[in-house]
Formats: structure tokens, C-alpha cells, sequence
């Protein structure tokens, strides 16, 4: 198969469907030019024939067979009879045109006269001469023969004009052929062009339109679906991307806070061994609650949180997590377990951490003066209540306390971006938990933590 040189073959793929058109186009039209130029031949040739016959015809009437011998009776200016006749009577050649006596003509008729039968050749000759032969006489008569010929010449040059001219015909054609496609193809593609620059800049701008609103053909439509499945990919991918900056921001934010706090604290004055031995501790402590952090949305946004399951004793993780709020405050914390050794849960501590961090520490928040920890284990899960006895959450506001970047009140004074809770939840999910709120607890608020029993 021909191979176009990589530097002759369309990039586009407008070139490349006109090529494939004129190519068509090509071998169509040469398979319709050799049919017709062969039909037209055949055809001249038929004519050709049939005018040899007529002269036969005509030359034969002046033949005479009723005698012993064939002889040819002179008529009144014959001459244009005659020309280019042979008449034979039996083998014998009676008659002959002038100066066509001899020669290869002469013998294609000799040899045509002596088969017999009505038929017509061609003799090879200077041009190419037609003859054809045709039996005189009959039963009880001289036997005799008429042999004509007819120069091939205005016949063929008939048949190359018409090739020539239909080989015309087919390049204007072609051209044609080639240029309305381009023209066609280009309009056809051209809304193709128009939706790749306008899914380009919605992919930049991150827009909510879609070409799913606009009635284009079948083809097209398909196209703009699969356009804006890609682009509902990139902008969750952007809002995914967001989400996890915010939440990284979110969660990092109190750990460095303590950071700050004891850098300052330490500055302030001098201070004894053992306070900035504690100083460093706490550093250390928040330092590697960072890292904890990081790496756990890292993996959630990895998908990698099924991997790294372990299990965690959930009553040492939860007087951490109470450890770790500021000391001195106004709410008391209490934690209590069912089974103070031994209940586990089958998540990485840092998971159940992160998960109960954000409902303690609205819980705290929001308190009047008492917060419990409470965990118990429910057949295959583990079940942690975060309560506390402030106002709880507003009637209006319950079905929206999941939603990222939702608050009940954002003028109170807290600097939180409502990521919390939606992250808490997620992260439970992941490892095939739940988190939700119960609203028929009457002295404040209470959202259970469930996770699965290690």
C-alpha cells in the first residue's frame, strides 16, 4: 500500500477527510472514464461496421452470378463504389481498387475473401483500415465475393477526442470535488472549533455553562456531553483542590496557634529549665499534630485511608484529644467509656482524632459549663457521643450543619470557616463510618461519632 511522505500528508482533519474525498472521488471517476471510453470505442467500431455492410450490400448489387462466372456490370459513375472494393469471383480477384492491388491491405482482403461467411477484421496496416466480406450469390449461381474497407482514422480520433475531453471533464470534477469538500468539511467542523475555544476558556474560568444547552446535531451533541463530563471533572477536581486547601488551613490552624502562643510565652521573660523544657514538649506535641494532619487529608484526598487502617485504643485517644484543649477554661470536659481497657476501634488514632476534634471543640464552644466524651460499643461498631449543654443548633440551621463552608451564626464572633464538621463526617465515611447529629436531645447538643470495633 502507498504510504503519502509524512511531510505531504494532511495534519488536519479537514486535509485529511477533502484527501480522502478527492482520492474516492478519483477511483470512481476513473473506473466510469475507462466503462464509457470502451463503450463509446465499441460503439464507433459497431457504426464503422455497419456502414462497411452497406456498401457490401450496395457493391454486391452489381454483381452478376447468374452466369457460369461472376462478373461485375458497370453502372454509371461507380467510382465512389469502388473505392477501396475487391470483388472475387470464386478465388479469383475480378476486381481491385487502384494502386491497391499488392500489399498488405490487398492480402488481409485475399485472406478474408477465402473464409468465407460474413465477418469484418481489422488489417494492420498504416492506419488502422476496417474490412468486411460478404458472399454473393446463391444455390445454382456463380459463387462471388465483396470485400470493403474503411480507413479506421476519423473513428479514432473521435475516440481520442471524447478521452481527452472526459479526461478533462474529470480533473475540473476532481477539482471541484476537492474544493466543496473543504468548504464543506470546514463549515461542518467549524462548530467543533468553536466549542473546543469556549471549553478551553470555561476550563480556565472554571464556569457553571455547558453545551448541553444548546440543540446542535446528534454528533455534535454527543460531543458537548462528553465535554461537559470533562469539564464537571475539572471543576470538581478545582473544588476538591479548594476544599482541601481550606481544610488543610482549617485544621492546621490551632496547632500553630499553640506554637505561637509558646514562642511568645517563652520570649516574654526568662524562663527555667523545666519551663522551656515544657515549652519545647508542647511545641513538639503540636508540631507532630501538624504532621498527623497533613498526612491524614493527604490520604483521604489520596482515596488511601482503606490501606492504612490499624486500631486505636479509643479511651487513651480520647483523654489525649481532652488534653490537648487549653487548660483553665470554663467548660469541664469528662470522659467515659464502657470499657475503659480494651475498647478499640479499627481506625488509625489520627483518623478518630480528626474525626472528633471539630465536635469537641464546638462543643466546648458552645457549652455553658459541662462537656462528656462518652464511647460504647454497639455490635461491630464503636459508638463516640460528643454532648454538652449550651443552646444546640438552631431548628433551621440542622439540615445544613454538614454542608462545607455553612455556620448558624457567622457575625458571633468565631473566626471558623464551617469546614469541621463537613470534614469529621467525610473522614468517618471513609472508613465506612458515619457521623451525625441528634435532634431529639433536649439539653443542648449531641453528635455521635460511629466507627468500626477494631
Amino acid at each position: 500500500m502507498t504510504v503519502l511522505p509524512r511531510g505531504l500528508f494532511p495534519r488536519t482533519l479537514r486535509g485529511r477527510l477533502s484527501l480522502v474525498a478527492l482520492v474516492a472521488a478519483a477511483l470512481l471517476m476513473a473506473v466510469l472514464t475507462v466503462a464509457f471510453n470502451a463503450v463509446v470505442r465499441q460503439r464507433l467500431q459497431q457504426q464503422a461496421d455497419d456502414h462497411l455492410r452497406t456498401r457490401a450490400a450496395a457493391v454486391a448489387a452489381t454483381v452478376d452470378t447468374t452466369g457460369p462466372v461472376a462478373r461485375v456490370v458497370e453502372v454509371p459513375d461507380d467510382t465512389a463504389l469502388d473505392a477501396d472494393v475487391w470483388i472475387y469471383a470464386g478465388p479469383v480477384r475480378i476486381e481491385a481498387p487502384n494502386g491497391a492491388a499488392a500489399g498488405p491491405l490487398a492480402q488481409a482482403a485475399d485472406a478474408l475473401a477465402q473464409g468465407g461467411g460474413r465477418r469484418c477484421a481489422t488489417a494492420p496496416a498504416h492506419e488502422p483500415v476496417r474490412l468486411c466480406v460478404l458472399p454473393v450469390g446463391g444455390p445454382g449461381r456463380a459463387p462471388a465475393t465483396v470485400v470493403v474497407a474503411l480507413g479506421l482514422a476519423p473513428y479514432r480520433s473521435s475516440a481520442d477526442t471524447i478521452l481527452y475531453a472526459s479526461l478533462g471533464l474529470d480533473a475540473a470534477m476532481l477539482a471541484c470535488t476537492y474544493a466543496l469538500t473543504r468548504l464543506a468539511v470546514g463549515r461542518a467542523l467549524r462548530p467543533v472549533g468553536t466549542m473546543t475555544d469556549q471549553a478551553t476558556a470555561w476550563s480556565v474560568l472554571a464556569s457553571d455553562e455547558r453545551f448541553s444547552h444548546a440543540r446542535r446535531p446528534e454528533e455534535l451533541a454527543r460531543l458537548g456531553r462528553s465535554l461537559d463530563a470533562l469539564l464537571d471533572r475539572i471543576r470538581a477536581g478545582l473544588r476538591h483542590e479548594q476544599q482541601l486547601t481550606r481544610e488543610l488551613s482549617h485544621e492546621l490552624r490551632n496547632p500553630l496557634a499553640r506554637i505561637t502562643a509558646e514562642i511568645d510565652w517563652w520570649q516574654s521573660r526568662p524562663r527555667s529549665a523545666a519551663e522551656t523544657q515544657r515549652a519545647c514538649t508542647t511545641i513538639s506535641d503540636a508540631a507532630h499534630s501538624m504532621r498527623t494532619i497533613c498526612d491524614t487529608l493527604l490520604d483521604d484526598a489520596r482515596g488511601a485511608a482503606d490501606v492504612q487502617r490499624g486500631t486505636v485504643d479509643v479511651h487513651r485517644a480520647l483523654m489525649g484529644i481532652a488534653r490537648g484543649l487549653p487548660a483553665g477554661g470554663r467548660v469541664t470536659v469528662q470522659v467515659r467509656t464502657s470499657a475503659a481497657e480494651g475498647l478499640t476501634a479499627g481506625v488509625p488514632q489520627a483518623l478518630l482524632e480528626r474525626a472528633v476534634t471539630p465536635l469537641l471543640d464546638n462543643a466546648v464552644r458552645h457549652a455553658r459549663s459541662r462537656v462528656e466524651l462518652r464511647a460504647v460499643r454497639r455490635g461491630g461498631a464503636v459508638e463516640v457521643e460528643v454532648t454538652d449543654d449550651g443552646g444546640g443548633v438552631p431548628a433551621h440551621f440542622a439540615p445544613e450543619l454538614f454542608h462545607p463552608g455553612r455556620r448558624a451564626d457567622p457575625g458571633d464572633g468565631h473566626t471558623g470557616a464551617g469546614l469541621g464538621l463537613p470534614l469529621a463526617r467525610r473522614l468517618a465515611r471513609s472508613v465506612d463510618g458515619d457521623i451525625h447529629y441528634d435532634g431529639a436531645y433536649e439539653w443542648g447538643a449531641r453528635f455521635v461519632v460511629t466507627l468500626p470495633a477494631g
